[in-house]
């Protein structure tokens, strides 16, 4: 799992469980918001997170864990204490 935002992103779902893409946003503001998106879309396609979006105006798009992102976190959570 490369990628110099993947844990903290992985660990912000953990502590909030949903997040939008805004929140994610305003939670990394030293991400860019190209950076943010190809992320999302990386860890999208490992199966570490689900996408889900609403058709609504304006639209709404929710992240969250999945099972497999679930199992990471003991790992993660090892990692901020080594750190």
């Amino acid at each position: 799992m490369g990628g110099k935002h993947k844990g903290r992103i992985l660990w912000y779902l953990h502590e909030h469980s949903i997040l939008r893409y805004g929140e994610l946003g305003r939670t990394l503001p030293d991400v860019t918001t190209k950076m943010l998106t190809q992320t999302l879309r990386e860890l999208e396609a490992d199966n570490l997170i689900a996408r889900k979006v609403y058709h609504e105006v304006p639209p709404k798009v929710e992240y969250t864990l999945t099972e497999v992102g679930q199992e990471l976190i003991p790992f993660i959570e090892y990692l901020r204490q080594w750190g």
